[in-house]
């Protein structure tokens, strides 16, 4: 075989595939493919240096990792603001034409799936990576080199990050939880997370049977010249890439609204999941012009579809163990099947709900489903009742533990630390940052060493051992050794952030750091009067504590004991301008702003998270949002970066 027939047959495989992975409509046999992809295997064999970078041949998984490694994206991936309703999308395109004029808008479908970040660099796919925090995501190329709408080599020569969601087709999700039922594996509950788990697999073959399809919705990093956002899409697409089943450019609402009505109208026709409809402005100077807040950029919106309901049975309530104790009623429904995902529970949200709906057992009840919410019960057809129905008694023991419960009203609590349902909760809430800060020590892992009966509460994490480790998947000594090391460093942690760590109800950073100063080490003897003193330690947050301390004192003595935390008594600030005051940040400063709220509460300031009449500053840094505009509209005083350090004495 001669190097350009090698070629032609390249081009013959890739459309072959193409037909039958993503347009789902094939165009040969699997006997006419299987042969031609030997012939150019063979070739390929014969001639490693010739390989081509686009073959088929380097789609096929195989390789295997211990973990993901991190990896930034260029340019950061924003999140986008939701809206509903007609309402609610004429106030964002007021917002958005009171600043830039009149605009023209790009409307496409927004795709329930996983962000993904695609950089090609001389023409070659180089590296994928999911989104992550918007700034750093995991790389995940070899598991994308498996999916065939995402081309290996593109006609352009330029550094460029194309975004966009990877999703799986309806059809194709009931395909693989139908085989993961028959392995007796757990299904998938929607397309969304069947996505994202697939593009996670360690194993790249598991990932290349899920026909996973790559949707592109935008570029990150890029030198195009267009200066609108369609034409920079239509390169895209023409780039080889898919294009979108439907998209529209518009001008008016009225437009908007009509496209909407549309997507809505084939919402069961379209393959892929839908939840909305995204919006963005078309011309990218005015893009530029709108800037960022925060979280995401001005120019762009979900337009999110309504809410589908069903009616269904309730057929039970059981009862879930939180991480912190707090017992949620779960209802236990008819399975029925809104939007592709088969719903078989229901969030109750708590007992003084289910008493104020009146729910009962055998109660015909409305199930609604929207997006990412839970699905929750949101009426009673009481009309419907055959007087068979059964109240729904509140518990006094703990469904796991058996211990009594507290009962608060709206929250009832199991208190007791070693409840095994609040075991893997737990130990991830004292391992996360913000509270013991153990790197590594992930939920995945958890969940490991929980079931492996390593661990069964974060005492015992102190005692483990490298024999211990070894053997289990995915350690090797290099990770092993950095596990323990990571837990063995919190030893002589500040008490406030182990306070933190013990996930007591009510109590976060601000009343751990304000309860560490005040009581010490005799915060597990500390009374109400006592508490209840302290500067935003109310009735509820107080009863707290003293019920956490009542159930578990043994064994708060005994992480005391094991840590050695370190114990900063409260010293009272000198006169400054923030004393007394309460302060919120908003924006990027020069410093994380953990390290400036740690600042002004050193200066006796109270650093809140939100904006009202009672804040006496806002310090904002660059991309303020919400926060900042709030505080204008309200007349508080707003102080930049620089000119809060000015005034510190």
């Amino acid at each position: 075989m001669t190097y350009e027939a090698y070629q032609q047959k390249i081009q013959t495989l890739k459309q072959w595939a193409h037909a039958y992975y993503v347009e789902d409509n094939p165009v040969a046999t699997d006997e006419e493919y299987d042969t031609l992809y030997h012939k150019v295997l063979e070739y390929e064999r014969s001639h490693p240096d010739e390989v081509a970078p686009d073959s088929p041949t380097q789609r096929v998984g195989g390789v295997v990792r211990e973990e993901f490694t991190k990896a930034r994206h260029i340019k950061r991936m924003w999140s986008m603001e939701d809206v509903f309703g007609p309402e609610e999308i004429r106030e964002w395109l007021e917002r958005v034409e009171k600043h830039v004029g009149a605009c023209d808008y790009y409307c496409e479908p927004k795709f329930d799936g996983a962000s993904l970040n695609l950089l090609y660099e001389g023409g070659r796919l180089v590296r994928a990576i999911t989104r992550g925090d918007g700034v750093t995501g995991e790389e995940v190329t070899d598991n994308v080199r498996t999916i065939h709408s995402v081309p290996l080599t593109i006609a352009y020569e330029g550094l460029i990050e194309i975004r966009g969601e990877v999703v799986i087709r309806k059809d194709d999700f009931e395909i693989i939880n139908r085989e993961r039922l028959k392995a007796g594996e757990i299904p998938f509950a929607n397309p969304r997370n069947a996505a994202a788990g697939s593009l996670r697999q360690l194993d790249s073959s598991v990932t290349a049977k899920r026909r996973l399809v790559f949707y592109p919705w935008g570029v990150g990093e890029n030198t195009l010249a267009h200066t609108r956002l369609s034409e920079k899409m239509a390169f895209v697409y023409d780039l080889g890439f898919l294009r979108p089943p439907y998209e529209q450019p518009c001008r008016t609402i009225e437009e908007i609204e009509a496209f909407y009505r549309f997507l809505i109208s084939k919402r069961d026709d379209i393959s892929m999941m839908m939840d909305g409809m995204v919006i963005k402005v078309d011309e990218i100077a005015k893009e530029e012009a709108l800037g960022y807040t925060v979280k995401f950029p001005k120019w762009m919106c979900a337009y999110k579809f309504p809410a589908v309901e069903k009616v269904t049975v309730l057929r039970d309530v059981t009862l879930q163990v939180g991480r912190t104790g707090v017992i949620t009623p779960v209802a236990e429904i008819e399975p029925v099947n809104i939007e592709g995902a088969v719903v078989s529970r229901a969030t109750l949200h708590n007992f003084d709900e289910i008493e104020r709906m009146d729910i009962r057992i055998g109660d015909r009840v409305i199930v609604i489903r929207s997006g990412d919410v839970i699905p929750k019960i949101t009426k009673v057809l009481t009309d419907r009742r055959s007087g068979d129905e059964k109240p729904v008694p509140r518990p006094t023991v703990c469904p796991t533990c058996g211990l009594e419960l507290l009962d608060e009203g709206a929250l009832i609590k199991c208190q007791n630390l070693d409840c095994p349902d609040r075991v893997v909760g737990s130990i991830i809430h004292f391992a996360r940052k913000g509270c013991m800060n153990i790197d590594g020590l992930g939920s995945k892992i958890v969940e490991l060493l929980v079931r492996e009966e390593i661990i069964r509460n974060v005492l015992d994490l102190y005692h483990i051992t490298p024999a211990d480790l070894e053997g289990l998947e995915g350690f090797k000594t290099r990770r092993i050794t950095k596990l323990i090391d990571a837990i063995h460093a919190t030893r002589g942690a500040p008490l406030h952030r182990l306070i933190n760590a013990l996930g007591i109800e009510h109590i976060g950073e601000v009343a751990s750091r304000a309860l560490a100063e005040t009581f010490g080490l005799g915060i597990v003897d500390a009374t109400y009067d006592a508490l209840v003193a302290i500067d935003g330690i109310g009735e509820e947050m107080a009863n707290s504590v003293l019920e956490f301390m009542r159930v578990n004192r043994p064994f708060v003595l005994k992480l005391f004991e094991e840590i050695q935390p370190t114990v900063q008594k409260r010293t009272e600030a000198g006169e400054n301008p923030f004393k007394g005051k309460t302060v919120v940040l908003t924006g990027t400063m020069s410093e994380s702003r953990g390290t400036i709220k740690a600042l002004l509460e050193d200066l006796g300031a109270k650093v809140s998270g939100s904006v009202s009449k009672k804040t006496d500053f806002v310090i904002y840094g660059e991309d303020a949002g919400s926060k900042l505009t709030r505080a204008e509209s309200l007349g508080v005083a707003t102080l930049t970066e620089d000119e809060m350090r000015k005034m510190i004495p």
